[in-house]
């Protein structure tokens, strides 16, 4: 029996072995992958960004537990975490915060290593994500690296995007600096107990007020993208960002956060969104892997003492980047029309 066949009759352990598989980019992994993506499609996945110190993971850990508790959902969470300078494995440090959840057959947490990866979300985030989608998760959550300006990366993955914000952190406008504003779906103000709370409510309204409410766009992997619905509502449907008010530590307003993720999924589909986002998920995703193919065979199809040479060459300004892309891309060029030309009437 394959890791996949295992995974799809709700072995843990091979759904484990197979996340490990699909982060290191194996061939079994990629295998297994192409064997689960039929049975992918029907878990609502929610991105949940801020800034750090907002209270992500304390937020994730309670909603994981309203969606147990009360809903009776599996839950898969995905923690992509920085990585460590010494090993490049990831920190666990939302493990520490999600004991609550330990021992719960329904719910699985992987950590990850963002390994540099801009936009808090590593590499294979997309495609661990997709394996939870196929081992029947009813939920995914994504939750990214508090990276500030290159969160924006979520909106491109998850259905329901969730942007953290928290009193006291200095800048009223910190969001909209940080540019995840514009991604929001639902914005919440976390520790909400603080002193500064109304200000922060205030601004984010503000903020919400001067949005064209007409069209949004988000960036997935530096590629501007639009959101389909926003762009062009049907029947004048539009989702305006709901603006909720939680205390992660002491449970506060999660009933209500939830009752407004599972109000924005019901509006993706009546809407016709759903399927949109997905769309353009998957292209998305599809040309990346293009264009990681057509580098894997590029590098394989010029000797690597050529591209240093050619390096070299870029490093002391003697060729521009784009000089050396054309001749690294066509390194026997044939003879001109030009040059043939006076070959031929000097004949």
């Amino acid at each position: 029996m394959t890791l996949a066949s295992s995974v799809l009759g709700g072995d843990r352990l091979a759904l484990a072995r197979l996340l490990t598989q699909v982060e290191n980019d194996s061939l079994e992994g990629r295998a297994a992958l192409a064997e689960l993506f039929p049975h992918t499609g029907r878990a609502h996945l929610i991105g949940v960004t801020g800034a750090p110190g907002t209270g992500k993971s304390s937020l994730v850990n309670q909603l994981a537990l309203h969606f147990r508790r009360q809903d009776d959902k599996r839950v898969a969470i995905v923690a992509v975490d920085p990585s460590s300078p010494f090993t490049g494995g990831a920190v666990l440090g939302d493990r520490v915060r999600m004991r609550d959840l330990a021992g719960d057959a329904g719910v699985f947490i992987r950590s990850m290593a963002s390994r540099g990866s801009l936009g808090g979300l590593a590499q294979a985030t997309a495609s661990v994500v997709q394996v939870f989608d196929a081992a029947g998760y009813d939920i995914v959550m994504i939750e990214t690296v508090g990276a500030g300006q290159s969160e924006v990366d979520i909106a491109g993955l998850a259905h329901t995007t969730i942007v953290v914000e928290a009193p006291g952190l200095g800048d009223d406008i910190q969001a909209i600096k940080a540019g995840i504003l514009e991604i929001a779906d639902i914005l919440v103000v976390n520790k909400a107990d603080r002193p500064g709370v109304e200000n922060t409510e205030r601004s984010l309204k503000s903020m919400l007020d001067l949005a064209h409410p007409s069209q949004r766009v988000f960036r997935h992997h530096g590629q501007i993208m639009s959101d389909s619905v926003q762009a062009a509502p049907r029947d004048g449907m539009i989702w305006i960002p709901p603006i909720q008010r939680t205390v992660s530590t002491e449970g506060t307003g999660i009933a209500e956060l939830a009752g407004l993720v599972a109000k924005h999924a019901a509006h993706l589909r009546q809407s016709g969104d759903w399927a949109s986002r997905e769309r353009a998920r998957l292209e998305v995703e599809l040309d990346a892997l293009i264009r990681e193919t057509l580098m894997s065979r590029f590098r394989e199809g010029v000797p690597q003492k050529q591209y240093d040479e050619i390096v070299e060459k870029v490093v002391k300004r003697n060729l521009s980047p784009w000089e050396a892309v054309k001749v690294l891309m066509n390194p026997h060029p044939g003879p001109s029309p030009r040059g043939r030309g006076e070959s031929e009437r000097s004949k």
